[in-house]
């Protein structure tokens, strides 16, 4: 009995490490320098993590690992399910069937595009994926949710989030400056399409849609959240797809081998995209009071906040070099064909 109480309490220190960790994230999130290139908390939690990781981590006890990783696992679930509460199906109503439509091309070629030039670039295939489907759907929370399917090491997620950070930003301070010069041939309605299109994060869709106007910003953030829906169905195909490859494996694969990947060859259904889908349908009926609401979605960041944070203590700059260039220029292949292929739908398809 001490025995169990004794490692409960050393899990609740490695989840109390993270909360203190997630409290600073959103503390320097609130520094206005901060707020200006539109760094979430999550984002924010990661760096800690990775400052952590490469400077302290060595002295952590190791009793408090399962903490940790508890929270790279559980907390992570349960926060994506209660992401839900920040969207409603009406939104998909709202915005017509055309955008939709174009949403669809946008997720399914980014992610195919993504997988081909990982396998030209002879990519790690776990880290491809995550990079993909961070700048097909909605960034860090994408790469987050897609992590537990396809089951990579915390530094794969940690350097697939950092290519999202990277873009991402880029973009929310250059669109706003070439819709200003004129640059782009597109009403207010088309660039709110193109914006929510294209960038990464919900973060960087609510920086650049302010800074272009609240018309563009309204129709750019309802877009970006259609996206977001699209990760629950996504997550599940990808499930399916993964685990018939492993299985395929296995037939051309050595006894040694095969034994490994029987095991990934496993359908692991994420139920938590379920969870997120059930959460969407009843905050549609608008059933709970827009304070509490507002109170789940900021617990929901917290959470999500931990998870990044957790994530952020397991990669050390090691596994950074070792990822190496490609995961940067895959994710710069993405942002090309996002900025060209995203306007040429927003242009003639609307």
């Amino acid at each position: 009995m001490n025995m169990f109480s004794e490692k409960r309490s050393n899990v609740l220190h490695g989840i109390l490490l993270i909360a203190l960790f997630s409290c600073s994230a959103f503390y320097i999130a609130e520094f206005p320098f901060v707020k200006n290139l539109s760094f979430s908390p999550l984002i924010v939690g990661i760096l800690l993590g990775m400052v952590y990781a490469n400077s302290l981590r060595n002295h952590l006890p190791a009793t408090w690992v399962p903490g940790i990783l508890f929270c790279t696992k559980q907390v992570l679930r349960a926060g994506i399910v209660l992401y839900g509460f920040r969207l409603t199906f009406q939104s998909v109503v709202e915005i017509g069937l055309p955008a939709i439509l174009i949403d669809v091309i946008i997720v399914a070629a980014t992610i195919f595009i993504g997988l081909f030039v990982g396998r030209l670039l002879k990519m790690d295939r776990d880290l491809a994926l995550l990079t993909s489907t961070g700048s097909a759907i909605c960034g860090a929370a994408a790469v987050l949710g897609v992590e537990p399917v396809v089951k990579s090491e915390p530094h794969k997620t940690a350097v697939a989030v950092s290519t999202v950070v990277i873009f991402g930003t880029l973009s929310m301070f250059i669109y706003p400056a070439i819709y200003r010069a004129g640059m782009l041939d597109l009403t207010p309605e088309q660039m709110g399409l193109y914006t929510g299109l294209t960038l990464h994060e919900v973060a960087h869709v609510v920086g650049a849609g302010n800074a272009m106007g609240k018309e563009i910003s309204d129709t750019a953030i309802i877009v970006k959240m259609i996206r977001v829906m699209m990760l629950a169905p996504v997550l599940v195909m990808m499930s399916f797809a993964l685990a018939r490859t492993a299985v395929k494996a296995v037939s051309d694969s050595v006894k040694e081998t095969a034994a490994v990947t029987v095991k990934r060859g496993k359908i692991t259904i994420p139920w938590f995209a379920f969870g997120f889908l059930v959460v969407i349908g009843f905050n549609s009926f608008d059933l709970l009071p827009h304070t509490v609401v507002d109170g789940i979605n900021n617990i929901d960041t917290f959470m999500l906040t931990m998870a990044m944070t957790a994530l952020g203590t397991e990669t050390s700059i090691e596994k950074f070099k070792k990822a190496g260039a490609k995961p940067f220029i895959l994710a710069a292949v993405l942002y090309i064909w996002l900025l060209g292929g995203g306007y040429l739908l927003a242009k003639y398809l609307v």
